[in-house]
């Protein structure tokens, strides 16, 4: 487990959330692992280069339309808003973001690395010296609670840029952004990034780069697994894979086993993955503008404004709480 500074409220999973969801996935009759798990130090920092890659598409429409679109987007948020950014990462976006918005009240970044986090906050106050920075490292797919001396003097907007809310069945992702809605209040807002549906080609070059940046994503759980968790594996004998199935709307990233092989963990529990056997590690959801608008609408949010770059490969949409 990292140990965290004292400025930064919350923790990490623990080891054994982690050890628990290792199982409960290699259990199922489809092997699989929580993306979350991607993010330590070394994950976040590949998922950083990855964003940097010609072939990821997402973080630089999404930028740019930022950019394009970046006052309209402020001034339909509107003054005086506390920012809670869920998976703040390096906070690339948020700085695009605060830079427009008048007075914003503070920035509460969540991360699940906290590692990564501080570092985040440490560039951002030098920065933004007068900007009020509370973070938070936690799991914000879990329930998320601000302290009550922000939640009671402002008004939350829930930032979630990237194309993050697809990881989640939209069963789930309702579910999410329900929870979301809840955190926002009747008066708060939602600015979420959502990817849309393409050409297949584009969408699984964007998730199997031609340099091996995402292959070394993918096996860097793995990695986590093995020195975190002790687990006895091989590595090398995985290989990465990303295919889009159209019929679920879904980009699939899985770590497939090049051989007959054993996974161990903690001495008591053991798995066996046959050649060509798969561990599913990420799914990807794409939507259709108006397929969003149907999961935001179960969640008690309406879709209030769109912003697209003119390929319509991604959108930004503000999400009013439905009273």
């Amino acid at each position: 487990m990292m140990r965290m500074a004292s400025s930064i409220a919350g923790s990490t999973p623990s080891t054994s959330d982690f050890l628990r969801d290792v199982v409960t996935g290699l259990q199922q009759p489809q092997k699989e692992i929580p993306c979350k798990y991607f993010y330590d130090k070394r994950g976040s920092e590949l998922f950083e280069q990855i964003c940097e890659l010609t072939e990821y598409y997402p973080t630089r429409t999404e930028i740019g339309i930022m950019q394009i679109s970046g006052q309209q987007i402020a001034d339909r948020i509107g003054p005086g808003r506390l920012v809670v950014e869920y998976g703040s990462g390096s906070s690339l976006k948020t700085r695009i973001l605060l830079d427009q918005l008048k007075e914003p009240a503070g920035y509460v970044p969540i991360d699940i690395s906290g590692e990564h986090l501080e570092e985040s906050v440490t560039t951002l106050r030098q920065e933004y010296p007068d900007l009020k920075i509370h973070p938070i490292c936690a799991d914000y797919t879990s329930p998320i609670e601000l302290p009550p001396e922000l939640n009671e003097k402002h008004t939350p907007l829930v930032f979630f840029p990237g194309s993050t809310i697809g990881n989640f069945t939209p069963d789930h992702a309702v579910d999410f952004l329900r929870r979301t809605s809840e955190l926002a209040g009747p008066k708060g807002g939602v600015l979420i990034g959502v990817d849309l549906k393409k050409d297949t080609v584009r969408l699984e070059r964007a998730y199997d780069d031609s340099q091996g940046v995402t292959a070394a994503f993918n096996r860097n759980v793995l990695h986590r697994m093995k020195r975190e968790l002790g687990a006895e594996l091989h590595t090398d004998g995985f290989e990465h894979r990303a295919t889009y199935d159209k019929d679920l709307g879904r980009i699939e990233m899985h770590l497939v086993s090049l051989r007959d092989q054993h996974v161990r963990l903690s001495n008591e529990h053991t798995f066996r993955i046959e050649a060509g056997e798969t561990i599913r590690t990420e799914c990807s959801y794409k939507y259709s503008i108006e397929e969003f608008e149907g999961v935001a609408r179960r969640a008690s949010l309406a879709v209030e404004a769109v912003w697209t770059d003119p390929d319509d490969w991604f959108s930004v949409l503000y999400l009013g709480v439905i009273e």
